[in-house]
């Protein structure tokens, strides 16, 4: 896991190794806007796992800045009050160039856990922003996690999270108003939902475990109509294109990098601004240089 973490060109030769021993584990993915109580609910789900002797791992991402390259480790102390039981596995992954509130790596990283036998695999993004969309291509089923009185259902339908839930969680629902989003949500969500699965809405109060079994009972329900439907494989499935993905994106931008660093690079800008080129032609000719020649040589574009 640290290799992974923190050696990004090991990834494609790491993977390799691990892939023979893939394609057990079932993830879930637990998303929402920042204060939802996403790591409380998370460590609720932690002890009822350990209640019915599930052997669990969790891959909670964390926020890194972009100025120190320093992880913002969230709330962790009910996982970490747990974390010495042989049957959990708790690890904090900074963000490092995250999109849609996973990382580069992260892909890689459940692929790991679920090599090392970990049977069930929870994924806790960094629940910053409201592009949090891409948890849906890790998680077999993504639970979506709303508090009353922070407006999150309009979050949600902003975020596109409503469209990608299997199941929704209303969490502090002891607060006034969770009836209400209650309702809003289980609107919305009839109205968007596709197929045979209807999503269904579960309140939880996570530091007093209230709804957690519910919770639970809900996640099974989604897992077993994915085993009726035949869908287990297609959403392992889009694990792999996200790990594919990350290679290629990151392939792709160290050679960017690397064009933006060369003489040619700044050349074409000034010319953009002196009116002589414009960026759509220069980008078309960035694209050819990078599709001709090797990520690790070339010269620079030129205008």
């Amino acid at each position: 896991m640290t290799l992974i973490e923190r050696q990004p060109a090991l990834l494609a030769s790491l993977d390799a190794a691990l892939a023979p021993l893939t394609g057990r584990a079932y993830t879930i993915g637990i998303t929402g806007s920042p204060g939802a109580g996403k790591s409380t609910l998370v460590g609720a789900i932690l002890q009822d796992a350990l209640a019915h002797n599930l052997r669990t791992a969790v891959l909670a991402l964390d926020p890194v800045s972009p100025i120190t390259d320093g992880a913002i480790l969230g709330d962790r102390m009910r996982m970490n009050e747990m974390s010495g039981d042989p049957r959990l596995f708790v690890r904090s992954l900074g963000a490092r160039r995250a999109r849609g509130g996973l990382s580069l790596v992260a892909p890689f990283a459940i692929r790991a856990l679920d090599a090392a036998g970990w049977p069930w695999i929870v994924i806790e993004t960094v629940g910053v922003g409201q592009n949090e969309i891409d948890v849906v291509e890790v998680a077999c089923t993504t639970v979506v996690v709303l508090t009353p009185g922070m407006g999150d259902e309009v979050q949600a339908m902003k975020a596109g999270l409503m469209e990608v839930a299997d199941v929704f969680v209303i969490n502090k629902a002891d607060r006034e108003g969770a009836s209400q989003i209650q309702h809003d949500v289980e609107r919305l969500a009839a109205r968007v939902a596709s197929g045979s699965w209807q999503p269904p809405v579960i309140r939880t109060v996570a530091p007093e475990r209230h709804g957690i079994s519910e919770l639970m009972a809900a996640i099974a329900a989604h897992r077993a109509h994915l085993e009726a439907a035949g869908e287990i494989a297609a959403r392992r499935q889009r694990l792999l294109t996200l790990a594919l993905r990350s290679l290629v994106e990151d392939a792709l931008r160290k050679r960017i990098d690397e064009l933006a660093r060369g003489e040619g690079w700044t050349r074409a800008l000034a010319a953009v601004a002196a009116c002589e080129d414009s960026l759509g032609s220069v980008a078309r000719r960035v694209l050819t240089d990078i599709g001709d020649r090797s990520p690790a040589g070339g010269p620079p574009v030129t205008p």
